[in-house]
């Protein structure tokens, strides 16, 4: 079954998802105003209002749609059967690729988990602790299995490998000097081989 395309009104909505989610990320969700997304879209501030009934829903939008695609990617890591080395590795790759996808989303989340303890939005603390079983879980096999040290806090290393990967959309720009693939092979390099020519 081929997709349908997208119509106008739709690619709009996406256009305007896309502002917002700049605007917030650069400015904080409480401190953005209706008119400021409209004024950086290039319409008036009732305009927004066709298409979204709320500065709320289109955070709702922003980020429902970044943990969507992100659990799309890492469910399809988890489930291929792989051993725990290479599940770390593919969940490091996939995350690059939803910060180079959706690098303001990610800011956004970051930033504005406290939005966890309203209603609209308990599902940020279902994904933070779907997140921290995908990646501890993955590390406890690893040293089960003999793959990672067994002299490793699991607890200290998943908050390491998650804070080094996810602070990447703090600075990372697509279009830079290097693509998300090849920050993530570095990335892999210096935590699973590390900086040193030798190993004491």
């Amino acid at each position: 079954m081929t997709s349908q395309p997208r119509t106008a009104a739709a690619t709009r909505r996406d256009e305007l998802l896309a502002t917002a989610a700049q605007v917030f990320a650069r400015q904080g969700y409480d401190a953005t105003t209706v008119r400021e997304i409209a004024d950086a879209a290039g319409i008036l501030a009732g305009s927004l209002y066709y298409h979204f009934d709320s500065k709320e829903s289109m955070l709702d939008e922003i980020l429902s749609g970044f943990l969507n695609e992100l659990w799309t990617g890492y469910d399809a890591v988890l489930a291929a059967g792989l051993g725990p080395r290479e599940t770390l590795e593919a969940l490091v790759v996939e995350s690059f690729r939803e910060i180079d996808r959706h690098r303001d989303a990610v800011a956004i989340y970051q930033r504005e988990r406290h939005l966890a303890g309203q209603p609209r939005f308990g599902y940020l603390t279902d994904s933070m602790n779907r997140f921290e079983a995908a990646w501890q879980g993955t590390l406890e096999r690893g040293v089960a299995e003999g793959a990672f040290r067994a002299d490793l806090d699991l607890r200290l290393a998943y908050r390491f490998v998650r804070d080094t990967v996810w602070v990447a959309a703090s600075w990372y720009r697509p279009g830079g000097r290097h693509d998300a693939g090849e920050i993530a092979r570095q990335y892999l390099s210096m935590l699973l081989d590390g900086i040193s020519t030798t190993h004491q």
